[in-house]
């Protein structure tokens, strides 16, 4: 946070917005931001009289266990881009969200030299808006965010056992997202070498057991589908486990 308001004093007038992944930063580790930092940004940007641009396409629609991952602080971004999770994955649509007053700066006649003439080739396709107005409706008629809820509470309890693992120097959670970080040394904290791969290898092992998963760098990454039962999970935590324990066995 000191480093974004340093930032912001250096270049105050010349930022027109900032960009945040908001809580975790997914593909950078799933690194959890501490608490505030959303509201932090928040106002650091209207102190400096920038736009706020919230990334919520791995985020959004109930992944951290609230709606947006802004909400967990009340806060509102300017702009928030969202994605995958608007169709639950099931066809590819994304979209901008402005606040009325941003929106407002491109709105005008033709002659006003304000309108936004931008576009893409498949705007609105109407096969992916079906499916992500489906999405939505089942969002909300099978309660989705209590289910993520009550999974979010197993995935903690299985992750205090993990911590204990060898190798295993962190774990990080918020919701439904979940980084485990391998280490070389779990007193030190010291990684291993790059070239080691030892990510890479957990995913293989647990690709032989039947789940796929997806390693980023040496963090095994988890974002298990909001809809998992408590069995599911059960199976895919207990095999994300042993994957571990064979992978880093004489590390």
């Amino acid at each position: 946070m000191a480093g974004l308001e340093t930032a912001l004093d250096e270049h105050a007038g010349e930022v027109a917005g900032v960009v945040v992944e908001p809580r975790v930063q997914g593909a950078a580790g799933m690194l959890i931001q501490p608490p505030g930092f959303v509201r932090g940004v928040r106002e650091l940007c209207d102190r400096h009289g920038a736009l706020m641009i919230a990334d919520e396409v791995a985020t959004g629609f109930g992944r951290t266990g609230a709606m947006f991952a802004c909400d967990l602080e009340g806060v509102g971004p300017d702009l928030m881009t969202v994605g995958k999770g608007l169709s639950g994955g099931y066809l590819p649509i994304a979209a901008t969200l402005a606040r009325e007053d941003v929106f407002d700066e491109f709105r005008g006649s033709h002659h006003s030299d304000k309108t936004f003439f931008h576009g893409h080739s498949y705007t609105a396709n109407p096969l992916a808006c079906a499916a992500g107005i489906a999405s939505l409706m089942l969002f909300e008629r099978d309660r989705t965010l209590d289910n993520v809820a009550a999974r979010a509470g197993e995935l903690t309890a299985w992750l205090r056992k993990v911590a204990a693992m060898p190798h295993v120097g962190d774990v990080r959670q918020q919701g439904l997202m979940v980084g485990i970080e391998l280490v070389a040394d779990r007193k030190t904290k010291t990684p291993f070498p790059p070239e080691a791969m030892n990510g890479r290898k957990v995913a293989l092992a647990a690709r032989e057991r039947g789940v796929i998963i997806r390693p980023l760098g040496d963090v095994v990454a988890l974002m298990p589908p909001l809809c998992i039962g408590a069995g599911e999970l059960a199976e895919l935590t207990a095999t994300v486990e042993a994957a571990i324990g064979d992978a880093m066995t004489d590390r």
